[in-house]
């Protein structure tokens, strides 16, 4: 495939040649430079501007300047003979207009002048004579060509060079396709490709803080592969283009007003990135001045603006804070002495240095002046030189033309030093093979140049990224001494800028803002519209912070943000502290109730062997009283901070102190119920009304629900958790939830339930015997009580405090009823009435009990006349005696019959 590409391209060649196509009338053959040597360099230089159709009328300053750099190092080292000794080397050099096409016809002046070794045994022509080559003006055979300078020229030479295995240096060209072996394999530069320039570029936009930038490229290889990869590395660090205008290679000025028009209504980016020819960086300035725009555009150049006083001049107020990229170069010693010492006269060897010269001085020379019509204009003064003082500046690109032709050089100088016995040119060293030449030699050429700068090539030919940073801007405040480019950073890998020495757009010293939309506040984050770097901003919720710019985050149970929102920190947990109202006050109670059950209990213990003690069953006593006492201590277990130890007191205290009261006061009221009810059937005696049976029967009440308790642990184990009732609190509580609680106390509400009905039953008991009537009052209250902190309880499930002071307040009011209701009698009578503390009859039916009284705390043992046969029918007799809250009393209970008569009736002590 590459022999077939070959031959074809030779046909073509031959045909271009033999049918003496006229490819420009504007610039004659004549215009070119031809240097004889043993060893002939070629050069393209953009010595015109682009015109209409080939060649523009101007003469492109850069252009002369790379070319004259040329000729330069080519005469220092034919001079020196330090590097080829016994070898000269010749140019050939030509100018490429600045447009690709062109460039591409002007080398093949190159490939003619190779063509001396082209195998034409292949070639046949129609009318049968033999082939030949037409000859062409030559210095000789083309070993290497220096340029071209726009990447578009290089691109379109490095595809014909190619195939004629000719090396090209560029000392310009940056484009990064450059750098594709596959395609330019004998292709090199002394300047890095665009990829480290882009990136440049963006290192700049981002410390500006820009986000909303717009963006402008020439059309062609160098404009578009540059901002390619300006907008993808732009975009990979949240960099937004607002607009992108490519500037077409024939644009015209409404081309132009055009962009300046599209760039204007994306009024949010003030900056816009330049990635243009030189001429088209120009004609935008011109547009923008045309405009006449409000507000001034922020630009960022690439080095096709560079530094280029030209580019400007006129301009000076729209490009001013300006910031432009540059290829870092240094003077080379001895060039600005070398192009001041020409002169018109002494520069015979370049053909448009007349040209340079007229235009540089706007002038016209005196062998011109005949050929003008514009008489006004001035006859170039021979005092005129090119120097500082008129305006003259080494170019920043000479260095790299200068590196360029030392690199041919020394490689030429390495081949002949391998190849050649003497220091001359040898056939060895002609008949190399140029692509062996260019990967073994020209690739691995590395030296330090006249200025002291590092030169070498990398696995792609692309030499060292090293970039000045540029800021355009007035030499004073006035703006009278005009205008120059101040050096204000470097970029080697990483951007060196000195932000604080930027004069911005305008002469402004403020960084102008460039975004779609401005930061948002602290504690919002963005909401993106369209484009990525265009949002609205949204507070996040106040319990959230902001996890990135885009996203809030719920800081999660327990948690609160900071005020800025960057972050969250942890709630205080809270519980009931003892200096808090909802503690005192149930604490208050507690102690008055633990105070007065203990004085019960001491009165109690103290008159242990009175009727009213006796009479009260001491035993169940002591257990409803511990009950009581219980229920008042499990107030400060509720208050204290939660512990595992502590929740297990919890569910121990609560349940076992109640199931201690009430079911003491079941057992009490059972009793009372069964021996009433048995006494009315029969005058035997119920079974299990013992103290002993008594204690029994209410260990057993307790122990079931000490039993429930434990299973209650199994399935829900008990510990400590954090509660949450909205989104600012954490309350450590024990892990209790409050249905389970609820539940857990069914036994006692049980108990209740049952101790009540008792009560309703032995209501209409003898007067007497009106513990009875306490203990359902008790019971009613107690009912009250926890009917009504039921929905207190869960209606106040958010407010921890109100919740615990509740329960504890319910607990206590349960226990004080207790006390109040059955004891209070007791204490009057002992304390108060200290005579009614005997025995004593009362009377039930038609029968009269008479008391016979005896001291306070003598014991009745048995009274006389009352019969204990357990046969003694029920409408009979029944004697009994029983246990009330006034002491020990006779009671004889006469048949209802009204023919049966009073019987004296013995009671036994029950």
């Amino acid at each position: 495939m590459h022999d077939h590409w070959f031959c074809w391209t030779i046909f073509l060649l031959l045909i271009f040649l033999q049918c003496n196509q006229v490819i420009s009338k504007i610039h004659s053959e004549r215009e070119m430079i031809l240097i004889p040597g043993d060893i002939v360099l070629g050069g393209l230089f953009p010595v015109h501007e682009k015109g209409d159709v080939t060649c523009g009328p101007k003469v492109y300053h850069r252009g002369v300047q790379r070319l004259e750099a040329m000729l330069f190092a080519v005469d220092q080292i034919n001079r020196e003979q330090k590097i080829l000794p016994g070898i000269s080397l010749g140019v050939h050099i030509l100018d490429t207009c600045s447009r690709d096409t062109y460039a591409l016809n002007q080398s093949l002046h190159f490939v003619r002048a190779s063509l001396s070794n082209l195998d034409i045994s292949i070639l046949e022509c129609t009318d049968g004579s033999t082939p030949r080559v037409r000859k062409t003006a030559s210095a000789g055979p083309i070993f290497g060509v220096v340029g071209g300078s726009y990447s578009s020229v290089s691109l379109q030479v490095a595809n014909l060079l190619r195939l004629f295995h000719i090396p090209q240096i560029s000392p310009a060209s940056t484009a990064k396709a450059l750098s594709d072996k596959s395609r330019f394999d004998y292709f090199a530069r002394t300047v890095p490709p665009d990829t480290f320039q882009s990136i440049a570029l963006v290192d700049v936009v981002k410390s500006a803080n820009w986000s909303y930038v717009s963006t402008v490229y020439s059309e062609g290889s160098y404009g578009e592969y540059g901002i390619e990869v300006f907008t993808r590395e732009a975009t990979e660090r949240n960099v937004c283009i607002a607009a992108a205008e490519k500037v077409p290679s024939a644009a015209d000025d409404r081309v132009f007003d055009g962009i300046i028009q599209k760039l204007a209504k994306k009024s949010n980016a003030r900056a816009v990135v330049l990635f243009t020819r030189a001429e088209d960086a120009r004609r935008i300035l011109a547009a923008a001045r045309r405009s006449n725009l409000s507000q001034p555009f922020q630009w960022i150049a690439s080095d096709g603006w560079g530094r280029q006083n030209k580019l400007v001049e006129g301009l000076e107020d729209e490009a001013e804070g300006a910031i432009t990229v540059e290829l870092q170069s240094e003077n080379i010693p001895g060039f600005d002495d070398y192009m001041a010492s020409m002169t018109p006269e002494t520069n015979k060897r370049n053909p448009w240095f007349a040209e340079y010269w007229e235009e540089v001085f706007d002038c016209v020379l005196w062998k011109n002046y005949p050929l003008i019509t514009n008489k006004s204009i001035n006859i170039c003064s021979p005092k005129l030189k090119l120097n500082a003082a008129s305006g003259y500046e080494q170019e920043s690109k000479v260095q790299f033309v200068v590196d360029a032709v030392y690199a041919f050089a020394l490689a030429l100088h390495n081949l002949q030093r391998d190849l050649c016995k003497s220091e001359t040119l040898c056939h060895a060293m002609i008949d190399y093979d140029k692509g062996a030449f260019y990967k073994k030699y020209l690739l691995n050429v590395s030296f330090t140049d006249s200025a002291g700068s590092e030169v070498m090539f990398d696995e792609h030919g692309d030499g060292l990224a090293r970039y000045e940073i540029l800021n355009f801007r007035k030499a004073d405040q006035n703006g009278t001494n005009g205008y120059y480019y101040h050096v204000v950073g470097k970029w080697y890998n990483r951007l060196d800028l000195h932000t604080d020495e930027l004069i911005w757009a305008k002469g402004t010293e403020n960084i102008p803002i460039s975004a779609c939309s401005l930061p948002c506040e602290p504690g919002m984050i963005r909401k993106q519209q369209g484009d990525t770097c265009c949002w609205v901003c949204d507070r996040c919720e106040e319990y959230e912070y902001v996890y990135d710019e885009n996203t809030c985050k719920d800081c999660g149970p327990g948690w609160w943000p900071h005020p800025d929102k960057r972050g969250c920190y942890a709630l205080p947990v809270k519980h009931i502290r003892w200096s808090s109202a909802f503690a005192i006050a149930p604490a208050i109670i507690s102690c008055l109730g633990i105070i007065a059950t203990l004085a019960v209990a001491g009165l109690m213990f103290q008159h242990r062997d009175t009727p009213v003690v006796r009479a009260s069953g001491r035993e169940l006593t002591v257990i409803l009283l511990a009950g009581v006492l219980f229920c008042y201590l499990n107030t400060f277990i509720l208050l204290v901070q939660p512990t595992t130890v502590t929740c297990v007191l919890q569910r121990f205290g609560v349940g076992v102190s109640f199931s201690t009261v009430y079911g003491a006061l079941l057992t009490k009221t059972n009793r009372i119920a069964r021996i009433f009810d048995s006494a009315s059937r029969s005058a035997v005696r119920p079974k299990y009304i013992s103290p002993t049976s008594q204690m029994c029967i209410a260990a057993a009440l307790i122990a079931c629900q000490v039993v429930l308790t434990l299973v209650w642990m199994i399935v829900e184990p008990p510990g400590t958790r954090y509660y949450y009732p909205d989104r600012r609190q954490v309350i450590l509580k024990c892990n209790i939830q409050d249905m389970s609680f609820l539940f857990s106390q069914l036994y006692n509400a049980t108990l209740i339930v049952v101790s009540t009905i008792y009560a309703v039953k032995t209501r209409k008991i003898p007067e007497n015997f009106n513990e009875s009537k306490f203990i359902g009052f008790t019971m009613y209250t107690t009912c009250i009580i926890w009917l009504a902190f039921v929905p207190i309880y869960f209606g106040t499930g958010n407010a921890h405090e109100i919740q615990i002071t509740t329960l504890c307040v319910a607990i206590s009011l349960s226990a004080s009823v207790t006390l109040v209701c059955l004891y209070s009698p007791k204490v009057y009578i002992i304390v108060f009435q200290p005579d009614k503390n005997i025995r004593g009859k009362v009377t039930m039916g038609s029968t009269t009990f008479k008391k016979q009284g005896s001291n306070a705390g003598t014991s009745v043992s048995k009274y006389a006349g009352c019969d204990t046969s357990e046969h003694v029918p029920l409408r009979s007799a029944i004697c009994a005696v029983v246990q009330t809250s006034v002491g020990v009393t006779e009671i004889s209970l006469a048949s209802n019959t009204s023919n049966q008569t009073n019987a004296s009736v013995q009671v036994a002590q029950l």
